[in-house]
Formats: structure tokens, C-alpha cells, sequence
């Protein structure tokens, strides 16, 4: 039988209560068959092209936007000093060597000819190596010059935009919701700027979204398999209690992938751990959902038994596997830092292979160091301030001289990259967080708190290091969840679909305000994002806030 024919379920009969409120104006929520509320449809008639189109369209603009003028300006910029020249060195030794001082080495690399001063002994670092492996894939592309070195981050950049277009798309069940809140990424000025630098938590924002994008898809196959194990003799789907509790779910692939990627997420920087944390909660809240509403009366005792273990082992010792896979240039050296610590030691963990205590121990001492990293610098900020933008970071500055440059039409110039969120949205992703919490909170919506978990994972856990040096740049990692926040307040702005034409009139305006006002702030700060030369009094005009100078 079709599996639509659920639909013609006869709507359950009012209660007692709402007959009696029916008099006063109540009317009762429209009945929904189970089979909807487990895995809600697709509205579009024309989903199948659109979902892609749109999505691919946004996604064109912004690879365009990131990959105008990647290789400028012409130099270092921040932290690329660290992990450019990391990832070259993981090309050509499998693990970090060592480099002079970046002061020595910066102008030999980009020196034409070039001069590449690494030497082979192993040297401390303070990041796992898979984000640098991201990086040295442009560098192997592109050699080591700056597009190179920037060319993997604008790539994940411009997939991500396509990614977050395709799960706001699942998540909220519309392509166009879906295609908005890519373009909010797109638009914002702190993933631009990340996506346009060679820096780590980009890579982390990457895989971090893909798990969530792999755990959504996951979830509604999940619960497809569940619907189809309800379905009745008489091709009804109907709640059942010894099916909910006893019925599997099946091969979940997708759970696989998620656990690739967050292994990926945490071999770029730790903080990916707290993503694994969050989401192996998240996946487990979901599968208790899912047996709850197919009738299991005791849906945590199901997920105990059916959900719980397949979950954890799909998750955390796939995350592991691919963590310490990407140190495989570091086990086959000989050189690397620590590589041999453990080789001859003896003691009670003398059972597990040297090459795995040496890792753990090189692991300690990065921990001890990231942990108690306090050292000033003048753009740290807390991550109190990061949502409001309080303390953005300055990655380049220079001030050229009138006649070159691009310096023609003032006396004095300004050249600059802000790791800047376009202020518009991120100040409006602050409403947003609100509502979304409210939709969680009393309306028990499971979009919001999908994406507050999201949100948490990135945002929550650097309060537990106010104490260390730490930059608000970190909070990119947040951006995708901030901008399916906003387009959860926005739609609720554009009301339902049965709302009157003149209430949904009212909130399209309302909603394309707010979009233009964001596309604007985003064109405005431009020139700050990119190094162009503009003049010194319009880079003031510019920085609406004391703490960003």
C-alpha cells in the first residue's frame, strides 16, 4: 500500500476540554499523522531540482566573493606563519620540523627566488596535525605562496555555505529557508575572513558542520525505518509499544560518517571534542524522541537497549580511529617531536605499543601547554564579549604611503584584515539565540534545540579558560548555528502559511529588511576584510566601537 495512505488516519476525537473551549474561540492544532511527525515532508512539488539549484547558486556567489584576490595581500598574515609553513613541512617530512624565526623565514619564503629553510629535527607544536594536512593540500597544488596556502580554506569555506543551505533546507523542511541561511554565511564577515586565511578553525567550523549535517540525515532515515516498522496490517502507521521497544533501526551509515568527521573536527584543534560530546548527547535525546512518540512507555530503557551502544560505537571509536590517523607521518618518522619517548620504558603501561605512549605523552605536555597559555596580547578578548563583537582581531595592518599603493586620493591610507562578524548579523543572531531558546524552552521545538546544541558545542566550553589567551576568531566555529538561528526568527517573522496575506506581507517586509541590512553591513565593511587601500578617514568611520581599534 502507498506509504501516503497514512494520511486518511481518521483525526482522534476532541477531548472533553477542548469541546468545551471551542465556544470561546479555541481551535485545536490540525491532527498530524505519526508518520509526519516522525520524518515531516518536503512541500516543495518541485524539491528535487530546487533543493539543489538554490543551494548551488548560493554557494557559486560565495566561492566568487572567497576566491577574488585570495592571494592578497602578498604576505604572512597572523598565525598563517605557524601552520603554512606546518603543513609544508608535513609534505615533505610527515610531521612539523623546524624553521627558523619568522622573522629569518617569512621573507626567505616569499623571497623571490624562494628560499625554504626547513631542517629536519621534530619540534613542538601546539595543534594536532589534521588541519595542517587540510592546508597542505592547496600547498601541494599550489606550492608554498600565500593563494596556496589560503586555497583549502576557501574551498571549505564555499562548500560549507553549500552544506549549511542543504541542512537548513532538512532542518526546517524549505529550500528557501534553507538557501537563506547560506547566505547569511556567506555574508558574514568573520567566515569570510577565516575562510580567506590560512588558520585551523576554519577546518574545525568544516567538519564540525558536516557531522551535524551527517546526524540530521541520519535521524530522519532512522526514523523512516521506524515508521515503516508501525505500519498496520491496514497499512496505517499507528503508535505500538512492543514494536517501538523492540524495533531496530538498522545499518546507519550516516552515524559512521558524522564520526569520521568529528574525528576530522578534533585532529584540526581539541575544541572538535566538545562537538563529539554534544552530538553523541544530541543523537541519544533524538533516538529517546523517536521511541517515545512511536509509543515506547519507557522510550530511555528502548534507547538502552536497541540505540545506546550501536550509537557510542559509531561515533566515539570511529572519532578516535580517524584522529589518530592523521598522525600516521608522525608514527613513520623517526624525527618527529617525542616520536620515540616511550621506546625502553617500562612500567604498568608497558602493554600498550611505545609508538601510542609516546603520542599520549607528546598529547600531555600539548595539553598542559594549551591549558595554561596566559601570555598578554593586545587583541585577546573573552568570550563574553564575542557574540556583541566586542574585540575583534587585527590580522594585518599597514599604512601605505600617499602615491603608491593604491594610496592616491588622501594623505594618509589604511590597509587592514578584521577577523570582524558583519555586525548586523551577528547582533541580530543575538535576538535570535533568544527566540530560539524560547522555541526550545516552552514550544519543546526540536529544530531549536538542535541548534542550540550547536551552538553550545563551539560557544560554551571557553568559558571554562577565561583565564587562558584566547580570541574571539575561535567563535567562527558558532557561525553556522548563528545563522540558522536567524532564519528561524525570520521565518517566524514571515508567519505560517495560513497566516492572512496581509500578516504575511507585513513579515516578508519586516524579514527583507533585516537581509538587506545585513548584505549591506557586509558590502560596507568589505575593504576591511579584504586589504584594500581606502583612506584613513573612512577606515575610522568604520570602527563603530572604541574596543575594535
Amino acid at each position: 500500500m502507498d506509504e501516503n495512505t497514512q494520511a486518511t488516519t481518521p483525526a482522534p476525537s476532541p477531548i472533553f476540554w477542548e469541546q468545551r473551549l471551542r465556544r470561546f474561540g479555541y481551535t485545536p492544532r490540525p491532527h498530524t499523522p505519526l508518520r509526519d511527525r516522525l520524518t515531516a515532508p518536503f512541500p516543495q512539488p518541485f524539491a528535487r531540482w530546487s533543493g539543489w539549484a538554490g543551494p548551488l547558486l548560493v554557494a557559486a556567489l560565495a566561492g566568487v566573493l572567497r576566491f577574488w584576490r585570495l592571494g592578497t595581500p602578498h604576505t604572512v598574515v597572523f598565525d598563517e606563519t605557524y601552520y603554512a609553513k606546518d603543513a609544508w613541512s608535513l609534505l615533505r617530512l610527515g610531521y612539523e620540523g623546524t624553521w627558523p624565526d619568522r622573522k629569518i623565514a617569512d621573507p626567505q619564503i616569499l623571497a623571490d627566488p624562494q628560499v625554504i629553510p626547513l631542517s629536519d629535527p621534530g619540534v613542538f607544536v601546539a595543534h594536532p596535525p589534521g588541519g595542517k594536512w587540510v592546508i597542505a593540500l592547496g600547498e601541494w597544488m599550489f606550492g608554498l605562496n600565500p593563494f596556496g596556502w589560503r586555497f583549502m580554506t576557501a574551498v571549505l569555506g564555499t562548500l560549507s555555505v553549500l552544506m549549511l543551505c542543504r541542512i537548513g533546507r532538512r532542518l526546517f523542511r524549505s529550500t528557501l529557508l534553507g538557501c537563506l541561511a547560506g547566505t547569511l554565511m556567506a555574508l558574514d564577515g568573520l567566515h569570510y575572513v577565516m575562510s580567506r586565511t590560512a588558520l585551523l578553525d576554519l577546518v574545525v567550523m568544516f567538519f564540525g558542520l558536516a557531522a551535524f549535517g551527517c546526524l540530521l540525515i541520519d535521524r530522519d532515515k532512522a526514523r523512516a525505518r521506524l515508521a515503516s516498522s508501525l505500519r498496520q496490517a491496514d497499512g496505517h502507521i499507528r503508535p505500538d509499544a512492543h514494536t517501538a521497544t523492540r524495533a531496530g533501526t538498522g545499518l546507519r551509515p550516516w552515524r559512521l560518517a558524522a564520526g569520521v568527521c568529528l574525528g576530522l573536527a578534533s585532529s584540526a584543534k581539541w575544541n572538535g571534542l566538545y562537538f563529539l560530546a554534544f552530538f553523541v548527547a544530541l543523537t541519544v535525546l533524538w533516538d529517546v524522541g523517536a521511541r517515545r512518540m512511536a509509543g515506547a512507555h519507557h522510550p530511555y530503557r528502548a534507547v538502552l537497549r536497541k540505540d545506546l551502544g550501536w550509537s557510542l560505537l559509531s561515533l566515539i571509536p570511529v572519532a578516535t580511529a580517524t584522529y589518530l590517523a592523521t598522525w600516521t607521518g608522525w608514527f613513520r618518522s623517526s624525527d618527529g617531536y617525542d616520536r620515540h619517548w616511550a621506546d625502553g620504558r617500562g612500567g604498568p603501561w608497558s602493554w600498550i605499543p611505545a609508538p601510542l605512549r609516546s603520542l599520549w605523552h607528546y598529547e600531555h605536555g600539548v595539553y598542559q601547554f594549551n591549558v595554561n597559555l596566559d601570555s598578554f596580547h593586545k587583541y585577546e578578548s573573552n568570550p563574553w564579549t564575542w557574540l556583541v563583537l566586542g574585540r575583534p582581531v587585527l590580522f594585518h595592518y599597514e599604512s601605505p604611503k600617499p602615491g603608491t599603493t593604491g594610496c592616491h586620493t588622501a594623505p594618509n591610507c589604511s590597509q587592514t584584515i578584521l577577523a570582524l562578524g558583519t555586525p548586523a548579523l551577528w547582533w541580530t543572531a543575538c535576538a535570535a539565540l533568544a527566540y530560539v531558546l524560547y522555541r526550545w524552552a516552552l514550544r519543546r521545538d526540536w529544530r531549536a534545540g538542535t541548534i542550540l546544541c550547536g551552538a553550545a558545542a563551539g560557544y560554551l566550553p571557553w568559558f571554562l579558560y577565561q583565564d587562558r589567551t584566547i580570541f574571539s576568531f575561535y567563535a567562527v566555529v558558532l557561525v553556522p548555528y548563528l545563522c540558522l538561528a536567524v532564519t528561524m526568527l525570520l521565518a517566524a517573522l514571515l508567519g505560517p502559511p495560513n497566516a492572512p496575506e496581509t500578516r504575511r506581507l507585513q513579515g516578508a517586509v519586516a524579514a527583507g529588511v533585516i537581509v538587506l541590512l545585513i548584505a549591506w553591513n557586509f558590502i560596507y565593511f568589505f575593504p576591511l576584510y579584504t586589504a584594500q587601500t581606502i583612506p584613513y578617514a573612512d577606515w575610522q568611520a568604520r570602527m563603530w566601537l572604541e574596543s575594535w581599534i
